[in-house]
């Protein structure tokens, strides 16, 4: 009997003709774009729902059934209003910043892994193409800020690039300690070094096998490094406390106050897209990614659910600090960025390094 030969999937993709190719990827594009408009629009509703529940009250509960379409009906009030351009403004840079905004944000995505084999294009560089991609995210912000040709917009771009900017810097290096415990920028081996457990994972080293008496540093280092992160992503989407760029009581809402209907949406559509980003980027450095915190009896349940469920965990997070911690003032926020975090977040990089050299060597 004739041994039957199974062909790799890599070999079966390269047998399909360019176009073929093409079109799989343009579905793949199509689809996580659906899909994740669809998750903007429950999560502008979470937010909203979360921030009401905060501050004892019902939040949307009219349009819709609990208000389950309130989200919709603002995105259709967005599209049929009128464009409004000042009059002093460049036009084409006017309507094209909020474009670069959102299109940074959708790019970032090309990368991100949700499930084994959940991802359009498995790079080996996917740390560096993410960051590549969010720090080109501030010219949309920039341009719209400087287009607007008013003085308001003007230093809400300037402050949220200089936030931005400062906080990148801290990210950089955090997921640099990553890198070096992984030795690997491909975002699917970050997450396949967490499998097991969630002793594990990165936010929780507790593996004494694997790192031995390195854990009683990497331990609460890691923890801190997976705390820094997160108020870094809240610094990097301009999210309460450090929403400085749109402050209404100093800039009258910032680098987009002189933006209305679909250009206006851009902007605000590209937050909660980069919102949902910095969250799936912490679940997979820091939490496992797919993993389930314990192997055992939870089989059943498919790795994307383990991944949507951490990243909306990591999302609560976000609304339930808009809703309880005061805005910060802006020389705070910079001084938390630069005096803070920075030399933290760079201690931690020689800290880990050094371990990991030691680990090599043959000391754990």
């Amino acid at each position: 009997m004739q041994d039957v030969v199974v062909q790799p999937a890599a070999e079966v993709v390269s047998d399909f003709s360019p176009l073929w190719w093409f079109l799989v990827k343009m579905g793949q594009v199509g689809l996580f774009v659906a899909v994740l408009s669809l998750m903007v629009a429950a999560l502008v509703l979470a937010d909203r729902k979360i921030w009401a529940a905060a501050q004892m009250r019902r939040g949307p509960n009219v349009v819709g059934a609990f208000g389950l379409l309130q989200t919709i009906a603002d995105a259709l009030k967005f599209f049929f209003k009128e464009i409004v351009i000042p009059a002093g403004a460049d036009k084409f840079l006017f309507i094209a910043a909020p474009v670069i905004t959102l299109v940074m944000a959708f790019l970032a995505w090309g990368v991100i892994p949700v499930a084994p084999g959940w991802v359009i294009s498995d790079i080996n560089i996917g740390v560096l193409y993410v960051l590549a991609i969010s720090s080109l995210g501030v010219y949309g912000i920039i341009i719209g800020g400087w287009a607007s040709n008013s003085k308001y917009p003007f230093m809400g771009a300037l402050r949220s690039a200089a936030q931005m900017i400062s906080y990148e810097v801290s990210i950089g290096f955090i997921i640099l300690t990553v890198i070096f415990l992984v030795g690997s920028m491909n975002l699917t081996d970050i997450v396949e070094a967490q499998k097991g457990g969630f002793w594990n994972w990165h936010m929780f080293m507790l593996n004494f096998s694997e790192y031995g008496w390195r854990i009683i540093i990497l331990l609460p280092l890691m923890f801190y490094m997976g705390v820094l992160f997160f108020i870094s992503a809240l610094a990097e989407t301009n999210r309460p406390p450090f929403d400085l760029p749109e402050a209404e009581s100093e800039l009258v809402a910032g680098y987009q106050v002189e933006y209305s209907s679909t250009p206006f949406l851009m902007y605000f559509f590209g937050e909660y897209v980069n919102i949902m980003l910095l969250s799936a980027m912490m679940t997979i450095l820091f939490l496992g990614g797919w993993y389930a915190p314990i192997d055992v009896g939870f089989q059943f349940i498919p790795p994307f659910f383990w991944f949507f469920g951490k990243c909306a965990f990591l999302f609560f997070l976000f609304a339930m600090v808009k809703a309880i911690v005061p805005r910060y003032r802006y020389d705070q926020l910079m001084r938390l960025g630069w005096k803070v975090f920075l030399p933290t977040s760079l201690i931690a990089v020689m800290v880990v390094a050094t371990l990991v050299a030691f680990g090599a060597n043959g000391a754990a």
